[in-house]
């Protein structure tokens, strides 16, 4: 097994693993903020599971089209619905969820059913540009732009709140915080990796990172009560 696929493996099982007990603490405390951040674990997990599958087999249309729906369209949009849960009220936080999930799904589509515009290299991860026409490429855009913006700014701004707060465990929430502004940064500019990494194993590696932070994040946040 080469670098690409071990790393790519590492990520997939932590993110299970992650996944499992965040909806573990779900199950025990139902915060919707929990069930979010499980959800998201879990389609970070199949977008890693995906890049596994591709590194091992080689990269064709099935791998690829799997890889940019879980890894590009869909898990940041469901990361950002934990923190709108921290922040905003119920009723409001359940209303953008049925938007995002309505569009989540849409978009899904988009990517299963564009038609293969290039050709693969077995051994290279493409990018959505030499595969994919505008549709998809435009899908995994906006869920990443917006979904990532109210990651780093909500949690941000939390954070800072947080950190003014005297209230018991107000510390605890901010680092919670913080750490998913990290984790959320790491996946957004993973590709800095690649500089130095090749594309595969950059991405693998951004991933394990990305998902480590958020999951302490996670954990870390939901520790304490929202004030």
């Amino acid at each position: 097994m080469d670098a690409q696929t071990s790393v790519a493996a590492a990520a997939t099982l932590v993110s299970l693993a992650f996944a499992a007990t965040v909806l573990e603490r779900w199950l025990d405390r139902r915060r919707p903020q929990d069930a979010a951040w499980a959800w998201s674990l879990l389609l970070f997990a199949l977008g890693a599971a995906s890049l596994w599958w591709g590194a091992t087999t080689g990269w064709s249309a099935g791998p690829f089209r799997a890889f940019y729906a879980f890894g590009a369209v869909l898990n940041v949009p469901v990361l950002a619905l934990g923190t709108v849960y921290l922040l905003a009220r119920r009723r409001t936080a359940d209303r953008i969820t049925v938007v995002v999930v309505i569009a989540c799904t849409f978009a899904a589509g988009v990517v299963v059913a564009s038609p293969i515009t290039g050709t693969f290299v077995a051994d290279e991860l493409p990018r959505g540009s030499d595969v994919f026409g505008a549709g998809p490429r435009v899908a995994a855009a906006v869920a990443s732009s917006v979904g990532a913006l109210v990651v780093i700014a909500g949690s941000a701004w939390s954070m800072v709140r947080l950190l003014r707060s005297d209230a018991p465990g107000a510390r605890r929430g901010a680092t919670g915080n913080g750490l998913i502004v990290v984790g959320a940064l790491v996946l957004s500019y993973g590709g800095l990796l690649n500089s130095v990494l090749d594309e595969m194993t950059g991405f693998a590696v951004s991933l394990l990172v990305g998902i480590s932070l958020i999951f302490a994040g996670a954990l870390t946040a939901t520790g304490t009560r929202r004030t």
